[in-house]
């Protein structure tokens, strides 16, 4: 019992200190923040600073992924597809919801500081069973957006979770600082409408024309190349 509090501490005190200063925060500080006197604490639970962040991230969609699973089932259940904005939905108010349900006020700011770390931006991370609810919102997403071309519907669903995070701990600060509330729905929808305003963005036609000129390029230089064989 003893061993588990002392390391729920050091994943809040880590969330914490790695928003605020960065994940290259030394970890004698986040040690010494979570009351352990001994510095190796860390190695200890974690055996690394790697082990550490993704921990804290586990630690955290635990209680995401309830949520989501309950907004993906309400959903279903009304028996119209959720579309665009619903799948988002489902992705960003849980997120809000942290802090005003369970007073969790660092965690879009360590997000923010660690997004590119394998344990957020591992694709591979989706086949686990505690992602599941990402899962299906990033399938539904996909198929939201058959009308892009392909290579470019997998860029932009890479890109959103960085502009989701990046939006997010904007407001996180905004809330620390007393501009607004944690739990705010405008402030939710906005996120939601900009995220979803990214993702279906018309592609120019400049870029559209380009995509077929260096597509119809390689196919003529392929063929090319078969009749000098």
């Amino acid at each position: 019992m003893a061993a588990t509090a002392a390391r729920e501490r050091l994943i809040v005190a880590a969330e914490r200190l790695i928003a605020e200063h960065g994940r290259s925060v030394p970890l004698r500080d986040i040690a010494a923040a979570a009351g352990q006197r001994n510095n190796s604490a860390i190695q200890y639970h974690f055996g690394s600073r790697d082990g550490l962040i993704e921990a804290v991230v586990e630690f955290r969609l635990a209680t995401l992924e309830v949520r989501r699973l309950e907004l993906l089932a309400e959903q279903a259940g009304s028996g119209r597809p959720p579309g665009l904005h619903g799948l988002l939905e489902a992705l960003v108010v849980p997120m809000f919801e942290l802090g005003e349900r369970h007073g969790i006020r660092h965690y879009a700011r360590f997000l923010e500081q660690i997004h590119p770390h394998p344990s957020v931006s591992d694709a591979a991370n989706l086949d686990s069973a505690g992602r599941t609810s990402v899962r299906v919102i990033m399938q539904g997403l996909d198929r939201e957006l058959t009308t892009l071309p392909p290579r470019l519907r997998v860029r932009r669903l890479r890109a959103l979770t960085t502009m989701l995070f990046a939006l997010l701990a904007d407001h996180e600060r905004a809330a620390e600082a007393g501009d607004a509330r944690a739990g705010d729905a405008r402030a939710w929808t906005e996120i939601i409408d900009m995220l979803a305003g990214s993702l279906a963005a018309p592609v120019s036609t400049g870029q559209s024309a380009n995509a077929d000129r260096l597509t119809e390029e390689r196919r003529d230089r392929f063929t090319e190349s078969v009749r000098q064989q």
